[in-house]
């Protein structure tokens, strides 16, 4: 009897759980992870390596805090660009946020066609560029978030 309810209860549990729709947080807009990464990034033959042990970080470089600007979407035609950051931008921000300590961010933002830029110490840093010319593009579509992690390295040698 025991036997039965226990497995009576395991399938209520089983089947109540795949009815459960998966958390999505209202609106639209952008996430993602801000990290920096500077120095030699080339591939190094190490002794962990040697051993045929890997590295199993997921993400690139460190986790940093920095504030995300988010600008119409902008062409490399519309910025001025030195030492690899953009000094000048033809556009006017739509909305910036600080990431949280440890890199992390989320922006609400209207359906369309957006660039996100961090800001540095010297300028404005992307490091993604379309085949049309379009800085850091990205989409956001009704009812979805898009994921966008941003790695920080323009004082990364590779």
């Amino acid at each position: 009897m025991n036997q039965l309810l226990r497995m009576l209860f395991a399938s209520a549990f089983t089947l109540l759980l795949f009815q459960c729709a998966p958390y999505q947080p209202e609106g639209q807009g952008v996430v993602g992870l801000v990290t920096w990464q500077e120095g030699n990034q080339m591939p190094m033959i190490t002794e962990d390596a040697k051993e045929g042990k890997k590295d199993k970080r997921i993400t690139v470089g460190d986790p940093v805090q920095r504030t995300v600007r988010v600008y119409p979407l902008l062409k490399i035609s519309d910025v001025t660009l030195e030492n690899g950051l953009f000094q000048s931008v033809a556009a006017k921000p739509i909305t910036e946020i600080e990431t949280d300590d440890d890199g992390r961010y989320s922006i609400n933002l209207s359906p369309g066609r957006y660039s996100i830029l961090t800001v540095e110490e010297d300028g404005l840093f992307a490091s993604i560029f379309d085949g049309e010319g379009n800085i850091q593009p990205v989409t956001i579509k009704e009812n979805e978030w898009t994921l966008l992690d941003i790695v920080v390295n323009y004082k990364a040698a590779f």
